[in-house]
Formats: structure tokens, sequence, C-alpha cells
């Protein structure tokens, strides 16, 4: 059984599924999916993703304001903590920082400011970091050292940076989840990462509706594509399909601190 450690169902469009997100939910489970984190990204969506989770048992999410929404007033971490106290939220995040479109040094602090929050969110809830980095790998990484984030541990989401940048974040206690971008062929530098994570330590997430793997590259992602995430993986790392899919899935249920289904 396979889950996928990061999706965002709310953001799926369901035309492709007769308006369903049951179809979504129902195709994963045929392909082997036995649950699902749904990240929250907007804080305006939290509300949604509770009702998402009340209707699906094997559907878990968590809270946080991506690096890069834009909002009228900063959550406190007091905030996030209060959010979190949702039985379905299990984690923090997604969280961290994004330097792809924001060039300022003020637009960086205030990303930094966010992501101390959510930090100290997670230290206060006992409940893991989602770490999301782009084109800010070392300032992710300082600040995660300042704020003790490796007292919670948590994954670094849709991991793309090299073997020095993972390295160090297993030293602080955590996780690497790959995505559909290790199945790409042209993704060679993120191919030799993916070797040497360490087999108790490796995660698989769709990040959809982004990012969908081989054979589906350039479509909407779906949950149900996590399959192929596992696939390529057990390729590179030159273990059966089904090893692949055990240890991800334990790996998941003990990052995350939850008793597996």
């Amino acid at each position: 059984m396979l889950v996928d450690s990061h999706c965002h169902l709310n953001f799926i469009d369901l035309t492709d599924f007769d308006n369903d997100l049951k179809q979504v939910i129902n195709q994963a489970r045929d392909n082997g999916v036995e649950h699902f984190l749904c990240v929250c990204v907007e804080l305006d969506d939290y509300a949604t993703l509770c009702q998402i989770a009340e209707t699906y048992s094997d559907i878990s999410i968590s809270v946080g304001l991506h690096p890069n929404s834009e909002i009228a007033a900063e959550p406190s971490a007091e905030l996030l903590v209060d959010l979190a106290k949702h039985p379905a939220c299990i984690a923090i995040g997604e969280t961290g920082l994004d330097y792809y479109r924001t060039e300022t040094t003020t637009a960086r602090e205030q990303q930094k400011e966010r992501f101390r929050a959510h930090i100290h969110a997670s230290l206060a809830s006992k409940k893991p970091l989602i770490i999301h980095t782009r084109q800010a790998a070392e300032d992710t990484l300082l600040l995660m050292k300042e704020e003790r984030s490796e007292d919670i541990g948590g994954v670094m989401h849709c991991f793309s940076e090299d073997w020095d940048i993972a390295k160090r974040a297993l030293d602080m206690n955590f996780y690497i989840s790959l995505s559909g971008i290790v199945s790409f062929k042209n993704a060679t530098a993120l191919h030799e990462v993916a070797k040497k994570i360490p087999k108790d330590r490796l995660l698989i997430e769709t990040d959809s509706p982004y990012l969908a793997p081989v054979p589906y590259r350039g479509k909407q992602n779906h949950p149900a594509l996590v399959k192929y995430v596992a696939l390529a993986l057990s390729e590179l790392r030159q273990v059966s399909y089904e090893e692949l899919a055990q240890q991800t899935t334990e790996n998941f249920y003990r990052c995350f601190r939850q008793n597996k289904i």
C-alpha cells in the first residue's frame, strides 16, 4: 500500500472527474493508496480541508501558509496552534522560503518571519513541519537551525536540491519526500540524491495537481499517480516496488507520529 504524503485535493480540477472528489479518492485507492495528506497553503482554504478530512477517514490535513501567499495579516504562532487542534491535522505547513519570485530584501524578511511563526507553532503543538524551499536552500536550513526545528522534525517536501542539502536536512531530523520530478529523465542530479537517501527517511508524494510523473507528465496530477513515483524510485534504488511502497508507507506514519490504519 502507498501513502501520498503531500497533495492539494482542493486544487484539483474536478471536471476531469465528473465534478466529484470521491472519484479522485477512489481512483487513488484502486492504485493502492491507503492514506492522503492534504496540505494547506492558504488559511482561507483550511475550513474546506477540514470538511474533506471529516468526509474521508483516510485523509489527514495540515495547517499553514505558503511563503508566497498574500494575506492581510500574518498568522501568529498562537493562531496556527489553535487551528492545528482539529483532530485530522497532523502537521504544520507547508512553510519555508521561496525566492523564485521574491527578490527584495523586505519580502524575503517577511517570509522569514512567517517561517519562524510556523516553526514556533510546530514546536508548541508537537506536530511536524512540512518544509517548502525554492532557490533558498541555504537560508532555509539556517533558519531551521536557528529556530531549533530539529527538536520537532518533519519533511522536506518535493525535494529537488543536491545531496549536501539533503544530508544537512537529514541531520536535522527531517525526512526527504520525492515527487514526480524523480521520474523525469533529465532530473539526473536528483536521481543520484534519490539513490542515497536512507531507506527509513524516504517519503513519496504527488504535490498534485502539479508535477505529474512519467508517463503522465504535462497532465493534471492526482493522488492515484503516486504509484508512478514509487515505480520510478524502485527502479532507481534497485528494490522491488512492493518493498519501496511498504517502506515509504511505514516512514510516513513514523514521521507524522500516526498509528498505521
